[in-house]
């Protein structure tokens, strides 16, 4: 990497063999984006974004801009069809590139497009919110939702490069903001470290750096990638529940906590780490309680969709060694912790 943004910029490798890339956090380095493209050779790009003209930057060669719409509700097959027919009239091929811009609802979605297109064209992220910096942008995961479940259709499709440029996040409002934190929040149990007193670009870096060592041992989440899963049991669950109106990061907080309390249940963490749960989220100024009006059978059973539930409830749960996959939790225990979780007050 060259330029003005090379001294203060964070470099992360994905390490996967031939489809190794870079993960570059720091401010200005969606400026990159040309020397990239140039790289893989690419003479024409599809940019996908749902930022304005202003922060999308020049792929420096011809371009379609298709306009996305970040959030849940643009998650959808028909969203990919759209794009893939829009690829398909601008004589898109398999030497060129996709480059995604916006939340971790547009990384997904323009990623699927990308995996599908052709058997797979090249994708570059420039994630723009937190969220998707520290977490959605990176691993190869993409999926769109369906009307029974969330994420249920997708493939494993490594990016060419993720661009975490964190001028980005000025533009953010704080609620978009502190939503992020709850994947931060949630790498503290699974192996990051306490990140509590790092600078935000180190936060991303660190976070970025544990996934990266995640997807590099288990790319296709056949075994050690479901730690990444912590807390996104119940969140998504959540997520479901109250109609998408709670943030991502705000359910996977929430997600974390009962993550704890579930695991200290079992008798897999003893109290204080069990309050160590609660104490993490609520720095971060994440909620750390259940919606007043959700119902715990709902969630029961929207956690049985999960996909990592094969064998009965299955949960990422803190223990002894570590943050490891539960399987067959029993239902009795789930309705007791939720049961005993408090709830935000109704609103007045």
């Amino acid at each position: 990497m060259t330029g003005p943004t090379a001294a203060t910029a964070r470099t992360v490798g994905v390490e996967l063999g031939s489809r190794s890339y870079e993960v570059r956090i720091g401010p200005g380095v969606r400026h990159t984006l040309p020397e990239l493209v140039a790289g893989l050779g690419a003479r024409r790009a599809a940019v996908v974004s749902a930022r304005p003209a202003e922060w999308t930057p020049d792929p420096g060669v011809p371009a379609l801009h298709l306009r996305a719409e970040d959030g849940e509700h643009g998650k959808t097959l028909s969203a990919v069809e759209g794009y893939c027919r829009r690829f398909a009239a601008f004589g898109l091929t398999r030497a060129d590139v996709v480059v995604s811009v916006g939340g971790g609802s547009t990384t997904d979605t323009a990623g699927l497009a990308a995996a599908l297109y052709h058997r797979g064209v090249a994708v570059i992220h420039l994630p723009t919110t937190l969220l998707a910096q520290v977490d959605a942008s990176v691993g190869g995961k993409t999926a769109v939702n369906l009307p029974e479940g969330k994420n249920l259709v997708g493939a494993f499709w490594q990016p060419s490069a993720v661009l975490c440029d964190t001028d980005y996040l000025t533009t953010l409002p704080a609620g978009e903001m502190t939503s992020g934190y709850g994947e931060i929040a949630r790498c503290h149990f699974i192996g990051a470290g306490d990140l509590r007193g790092l600078s935000l670009t180190e936060q991303i870096a660190a976070s970025v750096r544990r996934k990266a060592e995640v997807v590099s041992a288990d790319e296709r989440d056949s075994g050690l990638r479901h730690l990444l899963n912590y807390g996104h049991t119940l969140g998504h669950a959540l997520e479901r529940a109250t109609g998408y109106s709670l943030r991502h990061g705000e359910a996977v907080a929430i997600g974390t906590v009962f993550a704890g309390r579930l695991a200290g249940h079992l008798g897999r963490i003893p109290p204080e780490r069990v309050a160590e749960h609660h104490e993490v989220v609520a720095h971060y100024g994440l909620p750390t309680k259940l919606p007043h009006d959700v119902d715990t059978g709902e969630l029961v059973s929207l956690m049985r969709l999960d996909k990592k539930a094969t064998t009965g409830l299955t949960f990422v749960l803190d223990g002894p060694d570590g943050a490891e996959l539960v399987s067959g939790v029993p239902q009795a225990a789930i309705d007791t912790v939720l049961t005993d979780m408090p709830r935000e007050a109704p609103p007045a």
